[in-house]
This record gives structure tokens, C-alpha cells and sequence, in this order.
């Protein structure tokens, strides 16, 4: 009887181990770190492509896009990839092909992304596109109205110094579409509403280092601007502090784009200079994500989702501050 007893004991001690580790394995599935390395079920797989943080801006689109992955996280599993140049991002989004990708949500800031693009299509993988316009057929878009912030900032120049003046341009030709677009939405406007305006165009870069250089330089070779066309918030902060600078006092009118907390809380501060920015939330990205997981439903989403454009002054700035957002 005792080697019975003495037996069972044995036999028990080896059991609880074995049914243990039976009970781990149900449970463990890889879920809650969006890595998509466990076991993902029934859940649809996003992969989300941004470049890698130049701009305050860019740094904002990738937060906004995996806070939102990471609230679905319960129906998709996701991986965030951030690249420097198109190159990179091509990379990333062949291990996304191979990680098994149902649908990438890309912001492909660079040219030569339509082939690595046509590529995922080709494998039938959906692609929402953020902001930029890409000549892919079967791409879904998710943008403001780039072309409308060009036609509000021309609204608003004419509206602050009459249908005469001398206004510079500060476009940004690396970000294709995006400065394209707000470019000939200023310049048409302003050729329907105040044709005899002198439009002076310059190259820069979406950054303040760029605007604060690139407009310093602009100011000596300029002895009189009314109003500054800028498209992007932290290029006209730049521009704002080389005319603090310079001790400028001609200038008017500066506009912005996107929509920059630091930027806004500069508008009240400078009764000289009508500072504005067309609002181009980098939350829009949630729209695309969101976008992903319906075509991944089945649902039926327009080709192209645009959002439209926001004026922010010193009159309203109030409405949008936010002690939460990261840009």
C-alpha cells in the first residue's frame, strides 16, 4: 500500500509541470505589443510606413498612427516602420509583403515609391496613402486639401494687404504633391482675385533651420515684401525670426500650415504681423488607418478621402491649443 501511495505522489509531481505548461501555450498569443509575432488568430494584419522624424510634423503622423494601431489592437495586429529615404522604405515594405501584410498604410514622402507600391498591390494587398498623391492605380488616399490650403492663403493675403503688393512664395519641391498643389492653389487664386500681385518664388525645406537661412537671405535681396506665402508651420518660424532679425517692419502677413502648438501661441504675440496657419491636423493618419481595417472588413471606402481646410489666426487660435498634442 505504501508503494501505491508513494507511486501516485510521483506521478503527480511529474503531472502538474507537464499540465502547466499545456495551460501557458493556450494562453500565450503574442497580443498587446503590435509586433505581430505571436499567434494573431483572426486578426487582420496593418503594416504602417512614415519617415523617420525631420519635422515636428512627421514625428506627429507617426505618433497619431500607431496610438491608433495600438486602440484597434484587439482586431489587428500592426507593425510601424519609419525610414529615411525611399530606398529604406522600399525595404520595409517588402519584410511587410513577407511578414504577410493584408494592407499598408504609407506617408511616401520621397519620389520612387511607385513601383514598390504597384508591388503590394500586385500581391493584393490594400494601400492607404497618407497625404501624398502617388500615380498607382488602386491606391486609396487620405489627405487634406492641399490645393485648398493654397486657395485660403491667397484669400487671406488679399484680405489683409489689398490686390496689390509684392509676395514670396516659399515652396518646397522635395515634398512633391503636397508643395505642387498649395503652390498653384495660391498662384491661381491670386491670379483670379488680385492679378496685378508681384509673386516672387523661392525654394526651402519644411524645417525653421531652412526658413529662418533660406528667408534671411530672401530679406537682402528684397527691400520691400508685403506678405509671406509660407506652407508649413515650422518653415514660417523660421521666417518670423529672420525678420525679427533683420528688424523688418514691412512685412504684413506670414501664413503657415499644419497646424503647430508653438505656432499658435506666437499669434497674439505679434500685433505687427498677421500670422496664420492652415490647419493640416497629422491626426488625419488615424482616418487612414481606420480606412485599412474597412477595406479589410469589406467595406466600401471612396477612392479618396479628403479633409477640408481649417483657417487658425490670432482671432480663433484659442479653440485649438491642446496641452496633449506632440506637435
Amino acid at each position: 500500500m505504501k508503494k501505491l501511495v508513494k507511486l501516485l505522489v510521483l506521478l503527480v509531481l511529474v503531472m502538474v509541470p507537464v499540465l502547466a505548461a499545456c495551460g501557458s501555450t493556450d494562453d500565450a498569443s503574442g497580443e498587446g505589443d503590435g509586433s505581430g509575432d505571436g499567434n494573431s488568430g483572426d486578426k487582420h494584419k496593418v503594416g504602417i510606413l512614415a519617415p523617420a522624424v525631420t519635422h515636428g510634423w512627421v514625428a506627429a503622423v507617426a505618433y497619431h498612427a500607431e496610438a491608433r494601431a495600438e486602440e484597434l489592437s484587439d482586431d489587428i495586429d500592426y507593425q510601424i516602420h519609419t525610414s529615411t529615404d525611399a530606398s529604406e522604405m522600399t525595404s520595409q515594405l517588402d519584410d511587410l509583403i513577407t511578414w504577410g501584410a493584408e494592407a499598408i498604410v504609407a506617408f511616401p514622402q520621397w519620389e520612387g515609391m511607385e513601383v514598390p507600391i504597384q508591388r503590394a498591390l500586385d500581391e493584393g494587398i490594400e494601400v492607404v496613402n497618407f497625404d501624398i498623391a502617388i500615380d498607382v492605380d488602386g491606391v486609396h488616399r487620405v489627405a487634406g486639401d492641399n490645393y485648398d490650403m493654397g486657395v485660403q492663403g491667397a484669400n487671406y493675403v488679399v484680405d489683409k494687404i489689398g490686390t496689390e503688393g509684392e509676395v514670396v512664395i516659399l515652396e518646397v519641391p522635395s515634398s512633391g504633391s503636397v508643395s505642387d498643389l498649395r503652390t498653384s492653389g495660391f498662384v491661381d487664386t491670386i491670379g483670379e482675385i488680385a492679378p496685378d500681385m508681384n509673386l516672387h518664388t523661392y525654394a526651402t525645406q519644411f524645417t525653421r533651420e531652412d526658413g529662418l537661412t533660406d528667408f534671411a537671405d530672401i530679406l537682402t535681396s528684397m527691400d520691400h515684401i508685403d506678405a509671406v506665402y509660407s506652407m508649413d508651420d515650422e518653415t514660417s518660424i523660421g521666417a518670423l525670426q529672420a525678420i525679427s532679425e533683420a528688424g523688418r517692419t514691412d512685412i504684413q502677413v506670414v501664413t503657415g500650415g499644419g497646424g503647430m502648438q508653438e505656432y499658435f501661441e506666437m499669434m497674439p504675440e505679434n500685433e505687427d504681423i498677421w500670422i496664420q496657419s492652415a490647419l493640416y491636423s497629422p491626426a488625419m493618419v488615424k482616418d487612414a488607418v481606420d480606412i485599412a481595417v474597412d477595406l479589410l472588413d469589406g467595406e466600401e471606402v471612396e477612392k479618396e478621402t479628403i479633409i477640408p481646410t481649417t483657417i487658425v489666426d490670432r482671432d480663433n487660435y484659442q479653440d485649438f491649443l491642446d496641452e496633449g498634442s506632440p506637435y
